[in-house]
């Protein structure tokens, strides 16, 4: 299992599409909106480190509404 998160910024006045969109994305577990430098917290899950790569840099990435994403793999210690 692989999980990260997406910190995700929209353009303006896109964050609610975006994140109806994003929430129902294959992969993504918990989406919620925020406020600071980023809009949208995505907790994302998959069985491959190459599914990850689909939904952050394909899905999520390629969004209408989608400006920038930063994405957290998550490591244990």
């Amino acid at each position: 299992m692989v999980s990260a998160y997406c910190l995700i910024s929209t353009e303006p006045g896109k964050t609610d599409e975006v994140f109806q969109r994003v929430k129902s994305m294959q992969g993504v577990k918990k989406a919620e909106c925020v406020v600071g430098p980023y809009d949208i917290v995505a907790l994302v899950e998959v069985d491959s480190i190459e599914e990850l790569t689909k939904v952050a840099l394909t899905d999520i990435q390629n969004a209408a509404g989608v400006s920038d994403i930063v994405t957290l793999i998550v490591i244990e210690l």
